[in-house]
């Protein structure tokens, strides 16, 4: 322990702070926190301002979209948050750092696809262009009705007569004659069909069957006599 206390002794200790310097520090403190409130109070203002504007603007029924003018990434973020808080639809356009700006628009007046690819080109969009292009679609829709019509009206036309190609082997009237209704042929030569067919059961088959056998037994000794 004596010797770890006199090498902590021989240390140098480390240099301490005028009463000058910490002054310098603390004031700097001090500005440091001035600036965060005066930001927090600027954005406390602006955020009160822009949630004005947006009661009173779209408390009118007509008002249905609102442009603000370009601001930094912070500002923006206050304006989409107080959208969304009062059900509101805002949308971001421009180049970042340069013109990027927001639009609020009513939910119940939402813009289209259309308007909306139009802006972030940077081109420009009103009402006119977009009655005009509802009228352009409704035409198109229009026309593929009555297009998708016509086909199914439309009746298949062969372009040729399969009689006439097959004529010299089939003859016109061939497929005339194949569609008329054919009725059974109720005889097969001279003898009825009815006739051919042996209604018997098995037992009076077989019975018979034994019949002719033993008549043909019968018959052989008669046969061998004779002889």
């Amino acid at each position: 322990m004596d010797l770890l206390g006199s090498i902590m002794n021989a240390m140098d200790k480390p240099p301490t702070l005028s009463e000058k310097e910490r002054q310098i520090i603390k004031k700097r403190k001090e500005e440091l926190e001035k600036r965060l409130n005066e930001e927090r109070e600027k954005m406390d203002r602006f955020k009160g301002r822009v949630e004005q504007k947006l009661i009173s603007y779209f408390s009118d029924p007509k008002n249905v979209m609102l442009k603000f003018e370009p601001m930094d990434h912070v500002y923006r973020s206050i304006v989409h948050e107080l959208a969304e808080t009062h059900g509101l639809l805002s949308y971001a356009f421009g180049a970042d750092g340069i013109d990027r700006y927001i639009r609020i628009y009513r939910k119940d007046n939402a813009p289209c696809e259309d308007e909306l690819a139009a802006r972030r080109r940077g081109e420009p969009w009103n009402e006119e262009i977009r009655r005009q292009l509802i009228e352009k679609r409704k035409l198109e829709e229009l026309e593929l009705k009555e297009s998708e019509g016509t086909k199914r009206k439309k009746k298949f036309i062969p372009n040729s007569n399969y009689k006439d190609k097959y004529a010299h082997l089939i003859g016109q009237d061939a497929a005339l004659e194949a569609a008329r209704k054919t009725e059974t042929n109720k005889t097969y030569g001279f003898v009825p069909s009815e006739n051919k067919k042996d209604i018997r059961s098995i037992e009076q088959t077989m019975a018979d069957i034994r019949a002719k056998k033993r008549q043909r037994q019968s018959e052989e000794p008669n046969s061998s006599t004779q002889q």
